[in-house]
């Protein structure tokens, strides 16, 4: 599908999007377990960020997965994405970036960094944050959605950037580079509060129910605490 950029003379020009999912982290405030088969609805977040992803048009989405890999690439394996993993998670987000970033392919005209613990993110959001890039001034490189004066998730950056960010440290990502080059970063305001609603703790999961009325729920086999 892809997403249409306005280009000179009244021409429209195919903007390739490419995105990243993470989702290898061990889940260490939730028992262990993983964050993103979490469900909403009986769907577990990892597929609804799928279907957000999907339904926006984007053109290549890479998945990433370390801790509890097993688990859940069975429950993402009818989508159309690439899986790669991570040997070694532990070593920090910004190495699944790193892995993520180089799985996509150099004909991307810019990169979306998602998270799977965010339940309520939609393709409408996906398409609002994209349309912000579009909008974006000519020096902006990335764009990062700003609710209430706080960053949020997903950020959009450009093939350069995606670039910049491989050719450094492992463990350096988008915030490293962000905070390099200030000048070059659109803090799109929103009021938005979807882009700042992920979960870490059971707190989240209890605070996201008083605050929506959106209640997650453990599949069976991680209802108990591992």
């Amino acid at each position: 599908m892809g997403c249409i950029l306005k280009g000179g003379g009244g021409l429209y020009s195919r903007l390739a999007v490419g995105a990243v999912l993470l989702a290898a982290g061990a889940g260490s405030r939730m028992g262990h377990r993983p964050k993103s088969l979490l469900e909403l609805g009986g769907i577990p977040l990892i597929r609804r960020q799928l279907i957000a992803l999907s339904g926006a048009g984007v053109d290549e989405l890479v998945v990433v997965l370390g801790h509890h890999a097993q688990r859940i690439a069975p429950v993402i394996e009818s989508f159309p994405v690439t899986v790669v993993h991570n040997p070694d998670p532990n070593a920090g987000q910004n190495t699944s970036l790193h892995i993520g970033l180089q799985a996509l392919s150099p004909k991307l005209d810019c990169v979306l960094v998602a998270l799977a613990d965010q339940p309520l993110i939609n393709s409408q959001d996906i398409n609002d944050l994209i349309g912000a890039y579009k909008k974006r001034p000519s020096m902006a490189q990335v764009v990062q959605p700003e609710v209430d004066g706080l960053p949020g998730n997903p950020v959009l950056f450009s093939a350069e950037v995606r670039d910049q960010i491989l050719s450094g440290d492992a463990n350096a990502g988008c915030r490293q580079w962000q905070a390099a080059h200030p000048e070059q970063v659109l803090r799109w305001l929103t009021s938005n509060q979807r882009y700042r609603t992920d979960v870490d703790t059971q707190d989240d999961i209890e605070a996201l129910a008083a605050r929506t009325g959106h209640r997650l729920r453990w599949p069976d086999d991680l209802a108990v605490m591992g």
